[in-house]
Order: structure tokens, then sequence, then C-alpha cells
């Protein structure tokens, strides 16, 4: 082999690389060297690298069109997808050029979830969903070896749902690798850089999901666990992926896939995480796993987008708010989980220039406008209350008046015996609320609507007899109010069960006054300080004075 071959491709030393080979054959007697010469050599796999040819390449290009370069290299065609679904797909090659990167991406089946993990780089193993062991995965006590995590850029999971470990600490193993980027077994720290994703399908649609369960229902019981969840870095919604039809695979040009993968591999190396600091300030939300998170997302991005180092303002601005977007969606699945302890999901960025800051919301979360602004019709009222779920949801009652003699009709999905309870305080206390009122001269027409799938509300007699003296008096409640709290028969108060959840769901719903009993008082406490001072907070003591504040009248 001439030693020429050897100084210009490096890695025939390191492993070996395909080549093509033209081989002679000379042989004489005696002869103590190889019969065989190598004449002509021809890498076909990547010899070696030119970072700096890639660099100067790309300066040719704008983001839009290196994006579609990217793309096409992983065998999609760009102009068939909007920008938004081009970012997703930008997004699940972070992980082969960011080290440590935990990402999930759950969607519909047929949404190409798995296919570059496999496919496109040799770097990365895609473990097919079913059992796995800590020995496989991280380090094999026995034989002294380490396992996947070791061995390559990237592992990823496919079939998230069929993920069992044997080993019953393999989660618990799992979580310190995704955290540290390091895991113990026996006398052994063992450091590796592996990214690990986890793709699997979602079998309901996400609207019920997101409003029965959370987005992370998929996984195993046994990975269901805030910690767990906590580690990860970004959730990409595949599910505003298209499926994959023939169209969108692209007949173009793009990099050779050694080219790419070899890239991706020298990519791992640098990093881009100081780039926010240069234009922003992340807001005060985000907690150290979410500011970690959000600049592992931007680096990764930003090496895949200027591996040159040579990005501008609006291209770290729309990197930001793409990374505070995919780790929201993980936070706000927390805050399902785990409670009032993930409560703070208001992710947003400050602008070092103007000093304006900037909320980044989640599509699929809406929320924002159930309880729309301005006053709304006499009669009408939203309540926070404890659904069949057991968990805090939104409701509104709606109340018209007719003339008529004192009768009461309800429908909407409602229990109708707090409603007849309501209405008998109703009939009894009218006077003390105001002379004007003759329940005797109106019909009354009562509908519940739910409005974020929680079950058959336990506690709405109070809410009823508010919005009962509403449509009596033609007066509307105060804009934006949620009403909390119950009443008995005899007009005693009981206090809001879960109120720092409660009050939660009300920020999230668009609330901007709440309503509370004088006995709730004591579990303030509980309540997050900042969520409290959202609200304009007033307090009743009994029926009659919780007509009156949520009336607005002294």
């Amino acid at each position: 082999m001439p030693d020429s071959y050897v100084r210009e491709f490096e890695k025939l030393l390191a492993g070996g690389i395909w080549c093509i080979v033209t081989l002679q054959y000379r042989f004489e007697e005696n002869q103590k060297t190889s019969p065989f010469i190598v004449s002509d050599l021809k890498p076909i796999q990547m010899p070696g690298l030119d970072m700096e040819e890639l660099f100067t390449g790309r300066r040719g290009f704008t983001e839009e069109q290196w994006l579609d370069v990217l793309l096409r290299s992983t065998g999609m065609e760009p102009t068939c997808f909007k920008e938004r679904a081009k970012w997703h797909l930008l997004a699940r090659m972070i992980p082969l050029v960011e080290n440590n990167y935990n990402m999930c991406e759950l969607g519909p089946r047929g949404t190409g979830k798995s296919h570059i993990y496999k496919e496109i780089s040799p770097n990365s193993i895609l473990v097919s969903g079913g059992q796995t062991t800590v020995a496989n995965l991280f380090y094999n006590m026995g034989a002294r070896k380490i396992g996947l995590v070791g061995l390559w850029d990237v592992v990823a999971f496919d079939e998230v749902a069929g993920i069992n470990f044997k080993d019953h600490d393999g989660v618990q193993i799992m979580k310190d690798y995704m955290a540290s980027g390091s895991f113990s077994r026996g006398r052994e720290s063992i450091n590796a850089s592996a990214s690990m994703v986890f793709v699997g399908n979602i079998n309901q649609s996400v609207e019920s999901l997101v409003k029965t369960s959370h987005l992370l229902a998929p996984f195993p019981e046994a990975m269901i666990d805030s910690a767990f969840f906590d580690r990860f870095h970004a959730y990409v919604p595949g599910w505003e992926i298209p499926k994959m039809r023939p169209e969108f695979f692209t007949n173009q040009y793009g990099l050779i896939v050694d080219y790419l993968a070899e890239w991706a591999r020298e990519m791992r190396k640098r990093s881009f995480a100081d780039a926010i600091d240069k234009f922003f300030k992340l807001g005060n939300n985000l907690n150290q796993r979410d500011t970690i998170a959000v600049r592992r997302t931007v680096s990764g991005l930003l090496k895949l987008l200027y591996p040159n180092g040579e990005y501008n303002k609006d291209a770290v601005r729309k990197c930001l708010e793409y990374a505070l977007e995919v780790r929201r969606r993980v936070k706000e699945q927390l805050k399902k989980i785990g409670g009032m302890e993930f409560y703070d999901v208001h992710f947003s960025y400050i602008d070092l220039e103007d000093m304006q800051e900037r909320f980044v919301s989640v599509p699929e979360q809406g929320g924002g406008g159930l309880i729309p602004e301005g006053r709304l019709q006499p009669g009408v009222l939203h309540t926070i209350a404890m659904g069949s779920a057991e968990m805090p949801g939104l409701y509104r009652m709606e109340i018209q008046a007719m003339a008529g003699t004192g009768k009461l009709n309800v429908s909407g999905q409602l229990s109708k015996e707090p409603v007849r309870v309501a209405f008998d305080y109703f009939k009894a206390n009218a006077g003390r609320v105001s002379a004007s009122i003759h329940p005797t001269e109106k019909d009354y027409h009562l509908h519940m609507v739910e409005l974020q799938s929680s079950g058959t509300p336990e506690a709405l007699t109070l809410t009823s007899f508010i919005a009962l003296c509403s449509a009596a008096l033609s007066k509307p409640v105060q804009g934006q109010l949620a009403v909390m709290g119950d009443m008995t028969l005899g007009g005693t108060i009981s206090q809001a069960r879960n109120l720092a959840e409660s009050m939660q769901v009300a920020f999230d719903a668009g609330a901007k006054r709440i309503l509370l009993p004088m006995s709730s008082v004591t579990d303030i406490p509980s309540v997050p300080g900042e969520l409290f001072a959202k609200f304009q907070t007033s307090f009743y003591s009994d029926p009659v004075d919780a007509v009156f504040k949520a009336l607005g009248v002294e």
C-alpha cells in the first residue's frame, strides 16, 4: 500500500473505509514481501472532512435555501411542507449534532418519526420497542463493556409504549444519565455523550388528550414519572407533520449521506449555547433545567442552520422561540402529571435592546380565550370546580330569565340537585339581595357548559345562586371573573378545594378576577406568590355577600 494514500485518507488507519481498489499481483521467487500491490485506490466513503470548505459553501445560501438543502439530504422534498413542519423535520436532526440531547416525538403513524435515526447516519442506532437491559444500554458488568450509549452518537427508541426494562433500576439509571451524561455501575462511573430520542404513536386525537389526560400518556406506566420527563429538552409535535406520501420524497440534490453524517458528528465538538446571551435574556418562569434545555435546542438549531457561526439576531430569535415552545410543551405535561410543582409554564424572553418581554405559547394548549374579555351577558358566570375526573376544571353557567310563574328548567351535563338547592335558597333570600327581585314572576332556564372535559362538577350551588341573581337583576357579573367555593341549603359556605391548582386553571383560561370564600384564606400559602399576584382577589363571607362582590356592587 503506497503511503501517499494513507496520508491522503487518514481514515484508512481508523477502522477503515469502503474503497474501490485496483490490485496488481507480482510474485517472484524467494520474495519476502506481499505479492499484492495496491496500484489505485478510490474512496467511496468519506475519507476526511474539510469543515472550512463547508463553511465557505454555506455562505452561498440563504437560511431558507440551506434548510431546504438539509431536508433534501435526509430524503424529504421541502416544497411539500409548510414552514412549521420544516422546522419540526429539522428538529429531528438536533440529536445528531448535539451531545447528550434528550428529545421525544409522539404523533400519528406514518409520519417518518424513526426514519432519520435508522437511515441517515451510521452513528445512530434505532432500538425497536420491546425489552432492553441496563447491560445492553449502559454497561455490562460481567464483560466490563460499555453499552449502546458509549458506542453511538444517538440512541433512539422506537414505539415507546413497548419499552420495558428487565432490571428494576433501568429507568433510574436512564434518569441519571439523561440529567448528567454519566451513570454509575458497581464501582465504575462512566461518561458518555449519546443523545436519547423517544418516538412513538398517539392513538387518540391531540384535542382529547390535552383535555382529558396529558401528551406523554403513550409512555409505559413505569416511565410516567415527572422527574424522568423533566429531563427531556424538547417535545416535537409529531401530529403537525403530515403522513408521508410518495411526493414528499425528493429527487433533487442534497449532501451525500456519508458527508452529512460526518459533518453532524464534527459539529458535536462545537457549542453555540451562549448565542442567546448576545441578544436576549430568558424570563423568570424558566428554572435551571428549562434554561439548559432551551440553550441546547438553540445551539443544535444554529449548528444545523449556521454551522459557520455567522448568525444574526433574527436567526437567534427564531431558534429561541422554537426552543421555548418545545420545552414548554414538556413543562405543560409535567404540570398535569406533577401538579403545582410545575406551575411556572409561562415561558418568555426579554429583548436586550428594547427590554420588552415576549411570551411563547404552545398551539395545542389553547385555553387563553376560554374566559372572554369584557362583560358577559346577565346570568352568565364562570366557575372553577372539581370534576368527576378529580381535576379542577372550568365551567360556564348560563341562565335566561323570562316572564313566568317561578319555574326552573335545567339543561346540560349537570346534576340537578345542586341547582334545586340554589333555586330554593334564591326564592327564600332574593329579597336580601334586592327588593326588586320577585322570584315568582319569572321562569329561569339554566344551562351548564363544560369547557375542559373535567367531568361532572361537584360544587355548583353557590355559582347557580349568583347566576340566578345576575339574571333576575339583568346585571352582568364583573369581567373575566372566576368564582370558587360552594354553599349548603342553609347558606353555609364551604372552602374551595385544591386552591393552587384551581387558580392555575383560572389563570390559563384567561381569568383576571377571582372570588374566594373567606374560609380559603388558610390555603393561600399553598399558592405560589407570583400566581396569586396575577389576580384581583375578593373574599366573601356568605352567599349574598358573594352576589354583591360578583356584580361589583358595594
